[in-house]
C-alpha cells in the first residue's frame, strides 16, 4: 500500500471519528469541549438551533438546549467520507434517544447530517454543519 493511499485512509478514519467525538460530548453534556470537533468559525444548520454562526453561539445553544436531568444517547451509521485535499465532506445517519435520570428513553429522532471537514493545525475539524430532521416521536 502506497504511503498517499495510507495517509488518505488515516484522513477519512480522523473525519469519521469526528462523529462519535461530537456523540460522545453531547452525552456526556461536555458541551465546552465543541473546539475539539468543530472550527472556531463553524457555521451549524439545525432544526433546533436555526442558523448558528461561531463556535461561541454553537456552545451557548448546547448548553440552552439540555435541560438539567435530560440525557441523549447519540448513535450515528452509514458514515461516508469523501476527501479533497484539506477539506472533506462527511454524511451520517444519525438516530438519537432523550431520557431523564433513571428512566427509559421517552423520545427519538432520526436526523441526516452533511458536515464539511478541514486540516486544522489541531486535526480534522468540521467548520459546517447541516442537520436534517428526518423523524422526531415520542416512545411509550
Amino acid at each position: 500500500m502506497s504511503a498517499t493511499t495510507i495517509a488518505a485512509l488515516a484522513d477519512r478514519t480522523e473525519v469519521a471519528e469526528l462523529f462519535a467525538r461530537l456523540a460522545r460530548l453531547l452525552d456526556e453534556g461536555r458541551y465546552d469541549d465543541a473546539h475539539t470537533v468543530y472550527t472556531d468559525d463553524v457555521v451549524v444548520h439545525s432544526p433546533r438551533g436555526g442558523e448558528l454562526r461561531g463556535l461561541a453561539e454553537v456552545t451557548a445553544h448546547l448548553h440552552r438546549q439540555h435541560p438539567e436531568g435530560e440525557h441523549t444517547h447519540h448513535l450515528h451509521g452509514d458514515v461516508q467520507v469523501t476527501l479533497d485535499g484539506d477539506r472533506a465532506t462527511a454524511t451520517a445517519n444519525q438516530l438519537a434517544f432523550f431520557y431523564r435520570d433513571g428512566q427509559p428513553p421517552y423520545q427519538e429522532a432520526g436526523t441526516r447530517l452533511t458536515y464539511r471537514a478541514v486540516r486544522t493545525t489541531a486535526g480534522w475539524r468540521f467548520d459546517q454543519a447541516d442537520i436534517a430532521l428526518t423523524f422526531l416521536r415520542p416512545l411509550s
